[in-house]
């Protein structure tokens, strides 16, 4: 890891996510296939620490595709400065998907790491940007030839809600 990114990781790195979101989402119809139709659709995330400096969670709830809940985990390593993030959501009950890893330099964050999609290996970018405004965006990317193309096809843009969080 880059020294000048390790100095800057930090548990807090995530403090700026605390609290009650509205998400505008933006979901490409197709992965992977060439396509350029998008879904747009709201949906809302509760986002809290977890005990001891673990990390945090967030869980997601939107009515999209007929519903579901999702839940990311993320677990901060002091040891080398680096995220691991978790999804698993309703629609694959059960199921915990690989961790994206990574960190930030400034105000983004990027997250990489392998999984597969529809059998076939792919790596898996989640990046984090805006995080210092008060409206910060993530993105989701899939690459079926080792990162050397990216197709981004989950945009998520937040607006903090004023409903007390819990």
């Amino acid at each position: 890891m880059r020294a000048d990114v390790r100095e800057r990781a930090s548990s807090q790195d995530f403090d700026f996510f605390m609290g009650r979101w509205e998400v505008h989402n933006r979901r490409l119809v197709e992965r992977l296939a060439g396509s350029d139709e998008w879904d747009e659709f709201g949906s809302k995330v509760a986002v809290r620490q977890l005990p001891g400096g673990l990390g945090n969670e967030d869980v997601f709830c939107a009515d999209y595709g007929g519903g579901f809940v999702g839940m990311s985990f993320r677990f901060y390593d002091p040891e080398t400065g680096a995220w691991s993030i978790y999804w698993a959501d309703s629609r694959r009950p059960g199921l915990l998907d690989p961790p994206v890893i990574g960190s930030f330099s400034g105000d983004t964050g990027i997250f990489e790491g392998a999984d597969t999609f529809e059998g076939r290996p792919i790596r898996v970018r989640f990046t984090w940007s805006r995080v210092t405004s008060p409206t910060p965006r993530w993105e989701q990317a899939f690459s079926d030839d080792d990162g050397e193309t990216w197709e981004t096809n989950w945009i998520m843009d937040f607006a903090r809600t004023l409903e007390a969080a819990s």
